[in-house]
């Protein structure tokens, strides 16, 4: 055996060591990362405002915690109006439930000519299997929702701390990672920072540009239908379907169905069209266009970028991905070396005919000119003019020769004859 032989072995043995505990460590760890991830890009979207308010002489402690506060205020009222609207309206329809049920028994027995009565209704879903099973389930699944509410709780306090740190100690962790860096990286780190923080500010911007659209918008449904808590309602459909990936549109348009059911069945149907609607007039036609304007990505870059990151990291890789994009996009720019465009036709989308020859309808018309039956046209040769044979009004032929052409040797009429020196030599 040679002697580096066993060495190797215990190298390679240590290298899988290492690299299945790395593996374990990141899996246990991505839950923090993904909290992380997202505090970074929440202290990045808040960065001007603290940094507007620290140069103005205010600390950057305070300014950091200001905003947060206005934050949490803002987030606070809007929860609460909206907790109790909420709560408001399930009262009500748990007292008007009975009505709801003896309108739809009375619809259903007048189409369909049956005999149905709410009381056997009634007695028949408390009797059911399914409710029985319903209720079992609910009572076991309180306490896994109990988890999961304080689960997401501890994961807020997490990521607006992070966020908290990074706002304020914006400046020395910036210092931090300089001191590591020769010059030339330290000013590609400053650059970068600075264009993640113009990026997610116009990211932010356009959502929020986007949720007053759609508040705006469906609060003259709302309004026009006469449903109640319509403000309240609009305000919930811009932000949730505007901050809230994937499933937003959905919770977004749930509740305003919800309430518009309690005035009337056809009012929620005459919602949800409205909401796919505008769904699609928000996703092919505004979002691209804010989008790309605020962040400065093409559309079709963007719509990518948000599958791409939803198959990554989910919920929150849709919602970091476009200013993610966008930041590596405007950082990479400056390393790509570009060039005079050429004045090509084919640039601006036309076509450059000189390089394909003679266009159809020329060529059609060749064939058509050498298709059988026709022969080639004769050539006219423009001096057999003055040779040819004159033809007389009776239709013979003038035998008279026509004047024959002049001579170098022989001047013409037109010309002066030469005089002088000329005459002597030849005579």
């Amino acid at each position: 055996m040679p002697r580096w032989l066993p060495r190797a072995m215990v190298l390679a043995l240590a290298l899988v060591a290492v690299f299945q505990l790395g593996s374990w460590a990141f899996h246990q760890l991505l839950g923090l990362l993904i909290n992380i991830l997202i505090a970074f890009f929440l202290a990045l979207a808040i960065e001007p405002a603290v940094s507007r308010m620290a140069d103005r002489g205010m600390r950057r402690g305070l300014a950091t915690f200001l905003v947060f506060l206005g934050l949490l205020i803002v987030s606070a009222g809007f929860v609460t109006l909206l907790g109790s609207m909420l709560a408001g309206q399930i009262i009500k329809m748990i007292e008007d439930f009975p009505n709801y049920l003896d309108s739809v028994i009375n619809w259903v027995n007048t189409h369909f000519h049956t005999d149905l009565r709410r009381v056997d209704i009634q007695e028949g879903l408390l009797h059911s299997d399914w409710l029985r099973k319903y209720v079992q389930n609910s009572a076991t699944g309180v306490l896994d929702v109990s988890t999961q509410v304080l689960g997401g709780l501890f994961q807020l306090l997490t990521i607006g701390l992070f966020s908290f740190y990074f706002a304020a100690d914006g400046p020395r962790l910036r210092r931090a990672l300089c001191s590591v860096l020769p010059p030339a990286r330290q000013a590609e780190v400053l650059r970068a920072w600075e264009i993640a923080v113009d990026k997610t500010g116009g990211y932010i911007y356009s959502r929020g540009l986007m949720a007053l659209v759609s508040g705006v918008a469906h609060y003259i449904l709302l309004q026009a239908l006469g449903i109640p808590y319509a403000p309240v309602l609009a305000v919930w459909v811009g932000l949730v379907s505007q901050f809230i990936p994937t499933i937003g549109t959905y919770l977004a348009g749930a509740l305003p169905m919800l309430i518009a059911f309690t005035v009337d069945p056809w009012y929620a149907l005459w919602v949800l069209i409205f909401v796919v609607v505008y769904q699609q007039f928000e996703n092919y036609m505004l979002q691209p266009k804010l989008t790309a304007k605020t962040v400065d990505i093409h559309p079709a870059v963007a719509f990518g970028s948000v599958i791409a990151g939803t198959a990554l990291l989910g919920a929150v890789g849709a919602l970091i991905s476009i200013p993610a994009v966008a930041t590596l996009q405007a950082f990479l720019g400056a390393y790509v070396k570009r060039y005079a465009v050429t004045d090509d036709p084919r640039v601006h989308g036309h076509r450059n005919r000189g390089s394909d020859g003679p266009g159809l309808v020329t060529r059609a018309r060749r064939l058509w000119e050498r298709r059988p039956g026709t022969g080639e046209p004769t050539a006219v040769d423009p001096t057999a003019t003055n040779n040819s044979v004159a033809t007389t009004d009776s239709g013979t032929a003038d035998s008279r020769p026509t004047d024959p052409e002049p001579t170098d040797s022989e001047p013409t009429d037109s010309e002066p004859k030469d005089s002088g020196e000329g005459s002597s030599g030849s005579s």
